[in-house]
């Protein structure tokens, strides 16, 4: 694999993320009664518990991005 094909790959990994991302977000935002009801009932965690859980993941989800996919996406469009 040679280095245009590298940043093509990470390049995709990042949009192909980002756009999960945002998918989860307005999911979440949109259904977030009924997933907290669908959590509710899989974990036993209330709604106070799941609002922050939410909010953590997400946070959580776009660093693993910003490090593992848009980083090294543009340090090898730097070489």
């Amino acid at each position: 694999m040679d280095l245009t094909n590298l940043i093509a790959v990470f390049g995709w990994m990042t949009v192909i993320n980002f756009g999960l991302l945002i998918i989860t977000t307005l999911m979440l935002t949109v259904f977030r009664n009924q997933i907290i009801r669908i959590h509710n009932r899989v974990t036993g965690l209330d709604a106070a518990t799941l609002r922050p859980a939410y909010l953590y993941f997400l946070a959580f989800y776009k660093v693993l991005i910003i490090v593992f996919n848009l980083t090294p996406y543009l340090a090898l469009k730097l070489l």
